[in-house]
């Protein structure tokens, strides 16, 4: 069991970066959550099987069809116990 730390930057607010990061974190089996930064970045943390993680990764590079990715800065973080799902922050 991994987690990551990702920051993502380029037209990632208001393009539904957020929702489909969930989506698809979910469909992956991950637990974490996904949120808009002030600087106009979108953060996030995942955990989860390694390969399920670097698919992740995968997708945060590409987005969804309205979003223009220009960089995926990922780190690896402490796990999280006690988590059970992929959420939205505020």
């Amino acid at each position: 069991m991994k987690r990551i730390h990702a920051k993502v930057t380029g037209k990632v607010q208001g393009v539904f970066y957020r929702a489909s990061t969930r989506d698809t974190a979910r469909a992956l089996g991950l637990t974490g959550w996904v949120k808009n930064m002030p600087d106009g970045s979108v953060e996030l943390e995942a955990q989860g099987p390694e390969d399920k993680l670097e698919q992740l990764v995968i997708w945060l590079n590409q987005g969804p069809p309205y979003s223009r990715v220009d960089k995926v800065l990922v780190t690896e973080i402490p796990p999280v116990e006690g988590e059970t799902e992929f959420v939205v922050d505020f």
